[in-house]
């Protein structure tokens, strides 16, 4: 019986600390802001005024590009988007989908973005695609959706 016991209270302690870390559950803006990796998206989302739309009921699906991917993108696109919030909040609304689309629901197809361009999806296996940018991270939850790290900055196509 104190074994059985023993176990017991270890398991229960096991389970408030996991929880104790676990952040709670948050909506998108909120989740993605407490990612390290994604802060130049964080940054730049606030700046374009979309903040407040990824903390909206949703559902979304973001299809959020890494610091790595901002880094890859011309110094003149980036100076040329922080000069012009419109076209920033374009660009930030590609990447933005209506609906919850986790990794699992993906299909080959088209997917109408926020900006109101289709977005190209295909998904072979456990490699996921959106363009030509391929998802290095998916399925980060959030109480208003879901979202994807990805490895590019996608461009919305000229109108």
């Amino acid at each position: 019986m104190i074994r059985r016991t023993s176990l017991i209270a270890l398991a229960a302690s096991a389970l408030l600390a996991a929880c104790a870390t676990t952040p709670a559950p948050a909506p998108l803006a909120d989740t993605l802001a407490r990612d390290p990796q994604l802060s130049t998206f964080n940054r730049l989302a606030a700046q374009a005024g979309l903040t407040d739309e990824l903390r909206a009921a949703g559902p979304f699906t973001v299809f959020a590009p890494s610091d790595e991917a901002f880094k890859a993108v011309p110094a003149k696109t980036m100076e040329a988007l922080a000069a012009d919030r419109a076209q920033l909040k374009a660009v930030l609304s590609y990447h933005i989908i209506d609906g919850r689309m986790a990794a699992a629901d993906v299909r080959n197809g088209g997917a109408k973005s926020h900006q109101g361009s289709n977005l190209t999806l295909a998904k072979a296996g456990s490699f996921i695609t959106v363009e030509d940018a391929v998802v290095q991270q998916a399925d980060i939850v959030a109480t208003n959706g879901v979202a994807h790290v990805v490895d590019r900055v996608l461009m919305p196509p000229k109108k």
